[in-house]
């Protein structure tokens, strides 16, 4: 097999998954605390705009990409050995597929979805108040979930390089 692939390959996939653990980590430390300082009614129209703008090519190209990329680098590893690397990077894949990607589809999404559909300017400070309290509290909740994950991710992605450059089999 081309090892000049299989870096180059792993190099993308290491990359694309440091992207995304970085935005949702960027996202936790500075986006959140920032917003929890806003009055109701503009948060819930900030989380609106945010939602809808985040659907780019931009992010689908990490978010998805980074997935795709994992799952090709375990193939590649795979071919070659299936020693400590190899099961550090199908456990990042793995962690990535069901604490990022999983929790966004199942979590993050429905309540985006559910709140997108939201008048906001027919609601009484009381329903701003509780609609922000339901989402907010979930939101947070299923983003530290994500983010977490994606880190974990990331930081296999990493040992499997180390480990594999220790012992010569990347």
């Amino acid at each position: 097999m081309d090892n000049n692939l299989k870096g180059a390959v792993l190099f993308l996939t290491i990359l694309t998954t440091g992207l995304s653990a970085g935005l949702f980590y960027a996202w936790a430390v500075s986006v959140i605390p920032g917003i929890k300082r806003i009055p109701d009614k503009s948060y819930l129209e900030a989380m609106q705009a945010i939602n809808r703008a985040i659907l780019n090519p931009g992010f689908f190209i990490i978010f998805f990409g980074a997935l795709l990329l994992m799952i090709w680098s375990v193939y590649l590893q795979y071919k070659v050995s299936s020693g400590l690397s190899f099961w550090m990077i199908a456990l990042a894949t793995v962690t990535y597929l069901t604490g990022n990607m999983g929790v966004t589809i199942f979590g993050n999404i429905p309540l985006n979805e559910m709140l997108d559909q939201i008048q906001l300017t027919t609601l009484s400070l009381e329903e701003l108040k509780s609609t922000r309290h339901a989402y907010e509290r979930q939101w947070n909740a299923f983003h530290r979930i994500r983010t977490i994950f994606s880190v974990v991710s990331f930081l296999l992605l990493l040992l499997a390089v180390r480990m594999g450059h220790h012992s010569g089999m990347m």
